[in-house]
């Protein structure tokens, strides 16, 4: 048989909503702002210049930019994060508010060397321009019905996301003379593929592959902008998208839109955007190995090392395997170690160990987060962690191993050079009088360090700095051309620098104040990047559409040709992009005045009671309606719900509502249910509750090292009403009560690879204790667990699951049912359960191919399982026997892990189950078939 489904209405993540973190800041910041008419700026106290650079800048750019998106305009709320060492920012709907995480990464290749605060106004802030002009047709009507959450989905589902950050890297780019339209490494992805000869597919490139690389949707985004304003003009995309979020067409409402004011269908000016620029790279070797075109990825080789003239160490990454240390002597390689959780992979190695800077959460607070310093012996294996709360980046040892360079980053956003003993003492810190914003450091001699350095406009040089006094020799002049990786090798120096349309290897000889391109290397590769010198050696890696590919030559083939400065520095390319050049609002980023804005105070109670969508939740056997409200802060969440319980039958009325300002979140709320069932001598029987509740919960995050871990602790005390209906009114009496519940949740994980199925090792335990404090006893016991292992291959896994419930000889109160039944059973809540479940889950197929650019599917994936659950009642029938019963299934289930709409991920399936032992609580025969939609709509 087949049971009744509820299908969802709309299946779709909206893609712009950022991800809060609930309650993450500590109660002891005080909070200010900049509130100007387009964005209120929010920072803690000692953030003032940071939080008036942001303002000004948006005040500056915001006029100047507006004709090309449109000019409606919303008020949005900008958080500085400065706890964090997380590199990223966001805007999102529901609620309408953006983030900004101020600690700058060490790769200037990465999104460019601009003053990170200002990066972030110039590419977050047209996001906001976006979100206020998009609130037009069909869109505003979803918004009306929905609130923002509906807007979201809207405009996910009429302007694709490539749009959204194609849009916003193209304002960077238009209005500083950066951006990452003009760096060849954003370009990386694509200049792969073609290199190749690999044709994927535009539903391929914008979903995605379990096997292949794909670029994600920024490169694609300012692609296909940035031609469509070169052929079109400014004003072009502007028209799109106005009818596009209208939904005008209705279907394909963008493409249409792209063909109305084009004059040519979409995927002809798709492939013209990406010829335009497929032909600016076109000097790009072609990719040399064997059956390049077809093959699929095999792995990232990065961060190089000699360890010897003859031997390699690096770090691997491939789809199958989380990343490991590899040391190669000849083509032959040996693991070392997985690398634990980091923000980025670089490392350094000295004379047997290598050192980097791993990732480690606050123990309770999200936003507050370190990188530490772990130090591994190659030798052994084994690794030991030398500092603790600490915010450095890219740490290198001193030649004799005894000391340590390591970049800080304050909490105030202030760049500085810590020099640590190989224990992890700090020795010193070095002044920083310049301001300057420091990047991979290395020791030149005794009293020096060598780093790729950038200054308060973000151009970049390489600069010695003295250790005691700070004082900076500045080796090249100041350049938008990013810089990274410095190796050196006695007095000469190498790194790689932009360099027209790529990224070259270059070499400075400090003894003589010489310039050099490194020539006798495969020319024309895609990057040449992370160079590792020997003495007999030269290594480093480039991109490549298989992964990042280490190469080396022998040093005596290696020629430095010399570059005197005219050759070496010059404007970046624009990728022939000619209105970069001439639109009104070209380089505004330069002109923006340090006008005086009023600093206040910004109270941690604003806008508590902040609704602002109407979510729909699919969770079986809850399925919902909530009208959803945060404030800006993210300490205060509250919502009212509609709620029907598919097990039970019954309907729910409720207003939760959580404080996380403080250590313990503070939780409160009141439900109203109807049709509530029992059970009593084998007939069900109905009654209407209810409930008031109010607790405490301390969440602990506990991660470290090569796991993510979690602890909870909670306990609310309930106030519960029961009110029996006709015609049970005359066999029961109302009651009330009063019960204490009491949860203890723990998991851990360890790392997982892109094609894993489930982590290869991984806990999930549950325990949760209800007992009556009032009126009449009752007691509930429920412990769940869920166990993970590695299968026979490595994308397999096998499952071990338990559950066990116990409710007191005195029933007085008809707890919630949350015991994990067996599948495919009628599920009750009985006096006595404990199940035990095994699975094994297995991919079948990665098919990368869809259809309508409606659905894609990336993979499939099955699992057989079994579920043995006991359970025993007394005084259970009519006659006041007791029920004894078994409740065993055996089967499979098919999964489809696919993306809607070119963007959402949704996981789904088909699963078949068949009973071992007769469904005493409902249903006929032993087959039955479920559609599993583990999904959320929004």
């Amino acid at each position: 048989m087949f049971k009744r489904l509820l299908l969802p209405v709309f299946m779709l993540i909206a893609t712009h909503a950022g991800a809060q973190t609930f309650g993450g800041n500590p109660p002891s910041i005080k909070w200010q702002q900049v509130n100007t008419p387009t964005a209120r700026v929010i920072f803690s106290q000692g953030m003032d210049s940071v939080a008036l650079r942001v303002a000004q800048t948006i005040a500056r750019m915001n006029r100047m930019i507006q004709p090309t998106i449109g000019f409606k305009q919303r008020q949005v709320n900008i958080v500085l994060q400065n706890q964090t060492t997380i590199s990223n920012a966001y805007v999102g709907l529901a609620p309408f508010r953006s983030e900004f995480y101020l600690t700058a990464g060490q790769n200037n290749f990465d999104v460019g060397s601009l003053p990170w605060p200002e990066q972030l106004a110039i590419h977050e802030f047209r996001h906001v321009q976006q979100y206020n002009n998009f609130n037009v047709g069909l869109s505003r009507g979803v918004s009306i019905i929905f609130g923002e959450g509906g807007q979201a989905l809207a405009n996910a589902l009429s302007v694709p996301d490539w749009f959204f950050e194609g849009d916003a890297v193209y304002n960077e780019t238009l209005v500083s003379k950066q951006g990452r339209g003009r760096l060849p490494f954003f370009f990386n992805g694509y200049r792969g593929l073609w290199a190749a000869g690999k044709d994927y597919s535009f539903m391929k490139l914008r979903n995605g592959s379990y096997l292949d690389y794909t670029p994600n949707h920024y490169p694609l985004g300012y692609m296909m902008v940035a031609y469509g304003r070169e052929k079109y003009g400014n004003a072009f995309w502007k028209a799109v998208t106005d009818d596009a979020a209208a939904f005008s067409p209705f279907f394909y409402p963008l493409q249409g839109a792209i063909k109305k004011h084009a004059g040519v269908n979409y995927p002809e000016f798709r492939n013209a955007a990406l010829t335009h620029f497929k032909t600016a790279f076109k000097a790009d070797a072609k990719d040399d190995r064997p059956n390049a075109k077809n093959q699929h990825f095999i792995a990232d080789q990065e961060y190089p090392a000699y360890v010897n003239d003859s031997t390699l160490i690096y770090l691997k990454n491939t789809y199958n395997h989380i990343p490991q240390f590899i040391i190669k002597t000849g083509s032959g390689e040996r693991t070392i170690a997985v690398q634990g959780i980091t923000t980025d992979n670089y490392f350094s190695y000295n004379n047997g160990k290598v050192i980097y800077a791993g990732y480690r959460p606050d123990l309770r607070w999200g936003y507050r987060n370190y990188n530490e310093l772990i130090v591994l012996n190659i030798n052994t294996g084994k690794e030991h962690r030398i500092t603790r709360k600490t915010k450095y980046f890219s740490p290198a040892f001193s030649a004799d191993g005894k000391r340590i360079a390591v970049v800080q980053v304050a909490a105030n956003g202030k760049s500085e050079l810590h020099v640590l003993s190989e224990d992890g003492k700090l020795l010193s810190i070095v002044p920083n009088n310049a301001g300057l914003f420091y990047t991979y450091p290395k020791f030149y001699g005794d009293d020096k360090l060598l780093s790729a350095v950038r200054n308060f406009t973000g151009e970049m040089s390489l600069a010695l700095i003295d250790i005691k006094t700070g004082a900076a020799k500045y080796l090249l002049p100041f350049s938008f051309e990013p810089i990274a990786f410095p190796q050196l090798q006695g007095d000469v120096v190498y790194f790689s620098k932009t360099s027209g349309l790529n990224d070259g290897l270059f070499a400075f000889d400090i003894s003589t104040n010489k310039l050099f391109e490194v020539k006798g290397i495969p020319p024309n590769a895609i990057g040449y990047y992370q160079p590792a010198i020997s003495q007999s050696k030269l290594a480093w890696t480039s991109f490549t559409a298989l992964g990042y590919r280490l190469s080396e030559v022998n040093r005596a083939d290696v020629q430095l040709t010399d570059a005197n400065n005219a050759q070496a520095f010059s404007a970046l390319p624009d990728m022939n992009i000619s209105t970069l050049r001439k639109d009104s609002a070209a380089n505004i980023l330069a002109s923006v005045q340090p006008d005086s804005l009023p600093v206040t105070k910004y109270s941690k109670l604003h806008g508590l009671f902040n609704f602002h969508s109407i979510f729909p939740s699919l969770d079986d056997p809850n399925y919902s309606l909530q009208l959803v409200g945060n404030n800006v802060l993210n300490t205060f969440q509250s919502q009212l719900t509609f709620n029907y319980n598919r097990d039970e039958g019954y309907k729910q009325i409720g207003y939760d509502a959580a404080y996380g300002a403080f250590f313990p979140y503070l939780i409160a709320g009141a439900d109203y249910a109807f049709d509530r069932r029992g059970f009593y001598k084998g007939n069900s029987i109905y009654y209407n509750e209810t409930s008031i509740h109010g607790g405490l919960q301390l969440p602990f995050n506990l991660s470290a090292s090569k796991h993510s871990t979690a602890l909870s602790v909670s306990s609310s005390l309930y106030y519960s009403a029961n009110n029996f209906q006709q015609p049970f009114r005359a066999m029961f009496k109302d009651s009330h009560y009063t019960y204490l519940s009491s949860t203890i949740s723990f998991s851990n994980q360890g790392q997982q690879a892109r094609q894993n199925i489930n982590p290869h090792f991984a806990q999930s335990i549950s325990v949760n204790y209800k007992s009556s404090i009032s009126s009449v006893s009752a007691t509930q016991l429920l412990t769940t667990g869920t166990f993970y292992f590695p299968g026979l291959s490595a994308n397999h896994s096998f499952v071990v699951g338990g559950a066990y419930q116990h409710k007191g000889e005195n029933r007085g109160i008809g707890y919630s049912n949350d015991f994990p039944f067996s599948h495919g059973y009628t599920a009750e809540s009985l006096d006595n359960m404990n199940k035990l479940a095994a699975s094994y889950h297995f991919p079948i197929a990665y098919p990368d191919a869809g259809f309508g650019n409606l659905l894609y599917l990336m993979r499939l994936r099955g699992n057989f399982f079994y579920d043995q659950t006991h359970a025993t009642a007394a005084n259970f029938f009519t006659d006041g026997s007791s029920l004894k019963a078994n409740f065993r299934t055996a089967g499979a289930a098919l999964f489809f892990d696919t993306k809607w709409f070119n963007q959402a991920s949704i996981s789904f399936g088909v699963r078949y189950s068949y009973l071992l032992d007769r469904d005493i609580f409902g249903g006929s025969g032993r087959n039955r078939f479920e559609l599993v939609l583990p999904v959320a709509i929004f």
